[in-house]
């Protein structure tokens, strides 16, 4: 292996082991939530918002994010935010007032939301399109779907230690990425030509934000609340203002354009419908094994750990699966699968079978997330120029990030509809019925790609030249 190809193996298992930290803190507060609140004296409400703030700030600036990554340099802007990152997560685990933990949680979002982007686009202008980068990108988005997996397993692990633990398990690694980053992530740091487009930044930024904290207030607001109604009226304002300034701005945030590209849209809405609808599905199965069964904080992130362990074996070979049989079949193949996971758990009952329905629907699971996050990034990525692969990212992980709040949203006021407190089985199958049905939309989403033109051939195709369908 040459020492240029060595290097930019080694810059990938730094940029891996970030994307594992931001999946990781997604999941890995969740099962803690019941001791911080003891501890902190949080009321529910409030407790809600340890969570929410990360999504606010993670989901809210993606796009900020990514687009300061191509004008500012994604070298610069990686190791930046990886310390922003460090040093919130360090105040999180010792901090003894709710308030404080929330607006740290709510700093490492915002510090996500530049490290994740920027991370993505190092390796799509590092690696060349192709076998190699699909490779790359097969490892990558593993380990973001790893540690989002795993996040949970770790968590009832820490939590028996202490809840504390779970906020500052993130902190040492995440130096020893800071001393490390530097000696791999070498080379010119390019910068995308163009200007600062502050308007654009604050009008996107502002709706992002906004319509965040308008689904994650919903459920106790009331859907058809005056707040509710209103802040999705401001939403759409402000969405309205954005296109409208972007088409006007001589070097927009959002080159609008890129959104008439067929595959990159259907990657978007292939992976806000992955994220949303498992992210609902994960809230629901911790009240279903918790709450409704009894079951402990381990027992209950045990069970995620097949999905997790299957993800985390199947990563290396994501990159040669897309080579030989394109993105677009991956994807259907993993839709089905994530229809046919939340399929089984509708026989949920008070006496659930491991072998018949907790495992099997687990591992299908396991499987959408191992065919369908990597060939989602892939597809979003390629036949996208250098300077705008930041925006690419960006607009992908707002889109995992908005869909796992909004669909939330929607299922917490599903589980809450009868007014009580006390969950029964229908209660969470209807639920579960809320993410079966998006993962149906989602196949079918994704079948209407194997429909799309193929790549054209590449003359005089080397070794090298990229194998993939633009679907």
């Amino acid at each position: 292996m040459s020492s240029s190809s060595s290097s930019r193996w080694g810059a990938l298992a730094v940029l891996c082991a970030v994307i594992f930290l931001d999946a990781l803190d997604v999941s890995m507060v969740g099962v803690a939530l019941p001791a911080i609140q003891h501890d902190l004296g949080l009321s529910t409400s409030s407790l809600q918002w340890v969570v929410s703030g990360y999504v606010l700030g993670y989901g809210g600036l993606l796009l900020l994010g990514g687009r300061t990554a191509d004008l500012l340099g994604r070298r610069r802007v990686f190791l930046v935010a990886l310390g922003v990152f460090a040093v919130a997560s360090l105040l999180g685990g010792i901090v003894d007032d709710g308030g404080l933990l929330i607006a740290a949680r709510f700093v490492k979002g915002v510090a996500a939301a530049f490290t994740a982007p920027a991370a993505l686009s190092i390796i799509t202008t590092t690696f060349p399109e192709g076998p190699e980068r699909n490779k790359a990108l097969s490892i990558f988005t593993a380990c973001g779907a790893s540690g989002y997996s795993l996040g949970l397993v770790l968590s009832g692990l820490l939590t028996e230690i202490g809840w504390r633990w779970t906020l500052l398990m993130p902190v040492p690694v995440a130096i020893l990425a800071l001393l490390v980053a530097p000696k791999v992530l070498r080379g010119r740091d390019e910068r995308a030509e163009g200007g600062h487009d502050l308007i654009g930044a604050v009008l996107i930024t502002a709706s992002m934000l906004l319509l965040v904290f308008t689904v994650v207030q919903a459920p106790e607001a009331g859907w058809a609340s005056l707040q509710t109604i209103g802040s999705l009226v401001g939403v759409a304002v402000l969405l309205g203002l954005f296109v409208f300034a972007e088409q006007r701005m001589r070097h927009p945030l959002v080159r609008l354009g890129i959104l008439r590209s067929g595959h990159i849209v259907r990657a978007n809405l292939g992976l806000l419908i992955l994220m949303g609808s498992y992210v609902a599905f994960q809230f629901v199965a911790m009240q279903y094994f918790q709450n409704l069964l009894g079951w402990s904080a381990l027992g209950t992130a045990l069970a995620f750990l097949p999905a997790g362990l299957l993800v985390a074996v199947t990563s290396t070979k994501m990159g040669d699966f897309a080579d030989r049989f394109g993105t677009g079949k991956l994807i259907v193949i993993g839709s089905a699968a994530l229809a046919g996971g939340y399929a089984i758990f509708l026989g949920i009952d008070r006496d659930p079978s491991l072998a018949g329905m907790v495992i099997p629907g687990m591992l299908l699971m396991g499987i959408a997330f191992a065919l369908s996050f990597p060939s989602l990034n892939i597809q979003a990525t390629n036949g996208v120029d250098d300077d705008e692969q930041g925006l690419a990212s960006g607009l992908l992980n707002t889109s995992g990030q908005v869909g796992g709040a909004i669909v939330l949203a929607v299922v917490t006021a599903v589980l809450t509809s009868g007014g009580g407190e006390t969950l029964s089985i229908g209660s969470l199958r209807s639920a579960i019925v809320v993410s079966l049905v998006l993962a149906v939309v989602g196949l079918a989403i994704s079948a209407t790609g194997l429909r799309a033109r193929k790549a054209p051939a590449v003359a005089e195709a080397g070794e090298n030249a990229p194998v993939y369908e633009t679907v």
